[in-house]
């Protein structure tokens, strides 16, 4: 099923609709508010820059100040219900906005403004706590994706029908109010279409304190060390959105030459570019939550944001153009490229990174992970717009701004990798999978989404378990011959992924045992692991006996056990149908089509070796 059929399902298309309102009127409300200051108040230059820049500080200060009490709200009692309250409390916002639009009453449109950021931040935990509750696991990248691009468009929208309205002589004011009033309604409409959504953690004691309350969620989000840099890495994801984003006026003006219709044009180029990489997502990870596409996000924006720097690195030779006056200048094309770019490879970064806390997070402290995910975010937002200032106090101009930017996005990511080497190893097993076969893979979803499980499948290649954990959508512990565990290159990503080595009684009886003792562990501890019972690659494409090592594994611990098929491996890469000297060689099934065939588990008494060997063999059936 695609991504685009869950906007036909009532347990996501309200609530999508009604986040994309919220994000609309969000900075439809915000861009009209500039308008007003900075256009039509007659207000003295020292007095717009106070306004300009007291009103982000108070649209985030109520993610310091409220996120561990929203994060408490959302797991504490049903979600779809807080969300109705959540638009009711927006509806009454508007209207005061809209008197103040009506009244050019900028201290009632302040208080608006944090209200609209306290709005947000009790939204924020809910947004993506509530996915995983109404969503499958495969429908997760998927749904991520759609509420990102939707998020991106309506931002794109909403700023521009802001922007728009307000400069409409005589009735702006009276139709921005009218308009953000309307869409607000909307918003709690569509909100109460949601399906329920169950508290996960009822019985929890709510703390009123939100300093007391703010250390403890923080605490919480550091439990998981890959949670944890997860949320760094969206932290960061948010600093150089920030920086980028707030360089973009003085860029389209100074270093591109446009008028306002270019600086719409470029938004539109990365929010566009940002929903495509949102998108994309799924397709790339065929529906997983793949952590691998993170890295190559991460190249992308450092690249393409020095290619920003490269290709206008100092003022623009002619101002005033339009949109259409700026396409058609030399040299436009490469900036909007660029620009376009770095959006898509944003979605590449934070898509995934949502997913992956969604998918290893309790559903009962997801909601406060998500809460201390904001917190974090805020306060790197607003380091953001200190490194923008100070960068332009020491002289830089805009896009050595861009290029510092990207520099530090290449250092922060090598830091956040070198700390979760897994988003690494996903990243260099995503490549070599995609680029050397194409799978299909066929009853994934039989593998029990938790517990302890023992995954039994033929053995045709060395890449056999790098296709595998491509694959898989529960992390494994493969077991494989210790000579290939030291692979150069490849032992990087089996230490990673905790592969167990092994070896023949006869070679190293310590080595075996020691792998044992670790199978048994990872089972003891809920964890898959996945063994190859032939012993050993397949030499001429036919499956060997199955050796008893797994009885002695299952009588030690029972668990319920998957049998697997490899399908179409025979002849490939990295199979031994050619010599090593072949295989040194262009390889004759390059892009090999491959499948793995997944079975519905089988209880561990049941599990002897011949049946599960006989199984085996009818899963691959005649395709080697």
């Amino acid at each position: 099923m695609s991504q685009f059929a869950l906007l036909g399902k009532r347990r996501f298309a309200p609530f999508f609709w009604t986040q994309a309102l919220g994000a609309f009127n969000d900075n439809a409300f915000r861009n009209a508010l500039v308008m007003l200051v900075a256009f039509q108040m007659g207000l003295d230059d020292r007095t717009v820059s106070l306004y300009a820049n007291l009103a982000p500080a108070l649209f985030i200060l109520p993610f310091f100040l409220f996120s561990a009490t929203a994060g408490q709200l959302a797991e504490k009692y049903e979600k779809s219900r807080i969300i109705r309250y959540v638009k009711l409390f927006e509806i009454g916002a508007m209207l005061l906005a809209a008197f103040g639009f009506y009244t050019h009453h900028t201290a009632l449109q302040l208080l608006v403004l944090f209200m609209m950021g306290l709005h947000s931040t009790t939204f924020g935990p809910i947004k993506y706590a509530i996915l995983p509750q109404a969503l499958q696991p495969d429908e997760l990248v998927g749904g991520n994706g759609l509420i990102e691009t939707g998020t991106q468009l309506a931002m794109l929208i909403g700023m521009i029908a802001g922007s728009a309205l307000m400069r409409i002589s005589g009735a702006g004011t009276l139709l921005a109010g009218a308009l953000t009033i309307a869409v607000a309604v909307a918003g709690y409409l569509a909100s109460r279409r949601i399906p329920p959504a169950p508290a996960t953690a009822p019985a929890l004691k709510f703390n009123w304190n939100p300093f007391s309350e703010t250390a403890r969620v923080l605490g919480i989000t550091r439990q998981d060390r890959a949670v944890f840099n997860a949320v760094l890495g969206i932290s960061w994801f948010w600093f150089f959105g920030t920086v980028l984003i707030a360089q973009l006026p003085n860029y389209t003006r100074l270093n591109l030459g446009g008028n306002d219709s270019v600086f719409i044009l470029v938004l539109t180029l990365f929010s566009i570019g940002t929903g495509i990489g949102a998108l994309l997502c799924e397709r790339m990870s065929a529906r997983r939550v793949e952590v691998g596409l993170v890295p190559l996000g991460a190249f992308g924006l450092t690249a393409f944001g020095i290619d920003l720097f490269l290709a206008r690195p100092g003022l623009a030779p002619t101002h005033g153009l339009d949109w259409l006056a700026f396409l058609q200048a030399s040299g436009s094309w490469r900036i909007a490229l660029d620009l376009t770019l770095i959006g898509t490879f944003a979605g590449f970064y934070v898509v995934p990174l949502f997913a992956y806390i969604q998918s290893r997070t309790p559903r009962e402290r997801l909601s406060r992970v998500i809460a201390g995910n904001n917190i974090l975010n805020a306060l790197l937002i607003c380091c953001a717009s200190g490194f923008g200032l100070g960068l332009g106090l020491l002289g830089f101009g805009v896009p050595q701004i861009f290029l510092a930017t990207a520099v530090l996005n290449a250092l922060v990511a090598a830091y956040i990798f070198t700390l979760v080497p897994e988003f690494v190893m996903r990243f260099i097993t995503w490549v070599l999978v995609n680029t050397l076969y194409r799978v299909r893979a066929d009853g994934a979803q039989n593998i029990p989404p938790e517990g302890p499980v023992l995954l039994v499948c033929n053995h045709v290649s060395y890449m056999d378990p790098l296709l595998l954990m491509a694959n898989l959508r529960r992390p494994a512990r493969f077991v494989m011959y210790y000579k290939i565990f030291r692979i150069p290159l490849l032992s990087f990503v089996f230490r990673t992924a905790r592969a167990i080595p092994i070896a023949g009684q006869k070679e190293d009886p310590a080595v075996l045992q020691q792998a044992y003792d670790a199978i048994d562990a990872a089972l003891a501890a809920g964890e898959v692991v996945c063994i190859f019972p032939e012993g050993a690659l397949t030499t001429d494409g036919a499956i060997a006996s199955f050796r008893p090592g797994l009885e002695k594994i299952l009588a030690r611990r029972p668990v319920p056990v998957v049998p697997m098929a490899l399908r179409g491996l025979w002849g490939s890469v990295w199979s031994r149908r050619d010599s090593m000297l072949h295989r040194s060689r262009l390889p004759r099934r390059f892009r090999a089509r491959v499948e793995l065939v997944v079975d519905g588990p089988m209880a561990a008494e049941q599990a002897i070796a011949a049946v599960l060997e006989r199984r085996v063999r009818e899963l691959r059936g005649e395709l080697a």
